[in-house]
């Protein structure tokens, strides 16, 4: 799958939430809206229970869906995990990888991370590559340090043209499900960094056309001054794409956002 940053990304992450019919509900609520999909790049990213159901209804819409995590192998004596082949016949376009929860709590490492993008790309799914400082790393003011590292273990032995490929998402893991958010300052500035990181290592052509997402207590009430930022892409939301309504408005002001920055 190809994307473009010429019109925000928008992606709604439900982490360990709804069942299979609050999935369909909620995913049919959104395609269901006013949206213009041509006017953004929308991706639903529900629990693997779901993927299926929502294949079923989204596949003649525009919207996508994504995956919450991905194993490196294809197949084999590996209980309990997902591989790219069975989340393409799921119906994926893209896959989360590295998301900060999955660092924490399941001791996801960079060296892990670079092994799923890259198994992700052997496939056409397009990696989201999370990463982030936690509060402690800002104080201390280790913020440039710990995202340099994450991007080049991350993206490690791969060729430019796969590196094309992949969504960059800044998550600072401060303001990951406690209401707090970067200001637009704050996050361009990360973001301006991770552009100007890639135009050294990969030239200048693969950093204009990064998709650099924010995410971290994106709501409808932010979404629009941070996203009106020079290098901020679009969003990944949480706990704000679990209401149609909340992720419907954050999309519409994502649109605007763009509309006054282009």
């Amino acid at each position: 799958m190809s994307y473009t940053n010429n019109i925000p990304f928008i992606a709604g992450n439900w982490k360990l939430h709804n069942t299979i019919p609050e999935a369909v509900k909620l995913a049919m609520d959104i395609s269901a809206s006013s949206l213009d999909p041509a006017k953004a790049e929308i991706v639903l990213i529900p629990p693997y229970t779901a993927l299926f159901e929502l294949k079923k209804i989204l596949s003649r819409t525009q919207i996508h869906i994504g995956a919450q995590n991905i194993f490196w192998e294809d197949s084999g004596a590996y209980t309990g995990e997902v591989s790219a082949p069975l989340l393409k016949d799921a119906g994926c376009a893209c896959v989360l990888i590295g998301h900060s929860e999955r660092r924490q709590f399941f001791i996801e490492t960079n060296h892990t991370v670079n092994k799923k993008i890259k198994a992700a790309l052997t496939h056409n799914l397009s990696p989201i590559l999370c990463f982030g400082e936690s509060l402690k790393e800002r104080q201390n003011n280790n913020t440039i340090k710990k995202i340099e590292t994450q991007l080049q273990e991350g993206l490690e032995e791969l060729p430019i043209e796969e590196i094309k490929k992949v969504i960059f998402a800044y998550e600072p893991v401060w303001a990951i499900g406690t209401g707090l958010t970067a200001t637009p300052a704050q996050a361009q500035e990360i973001h301006s960094f991770i552009r100007n990181k890639l135009a050294e290592n990969y030239g200048n052509k693969t950093a204009s056309c990064a998709i650099i997402l924010y995410g971290g207590s994106v709501k409808p009430d932010n979404a629009f001054s941070l996203i009106k930022e020079k290098d901020i892409n679009g969003a990944l939301i949480g706990g704000a794409s679990l209401k149609a309504e909340s992720f419907i408005e954050i999309t519409k002001e994502a649109i605007r956002a763009y509309k006054e920055k282009q």
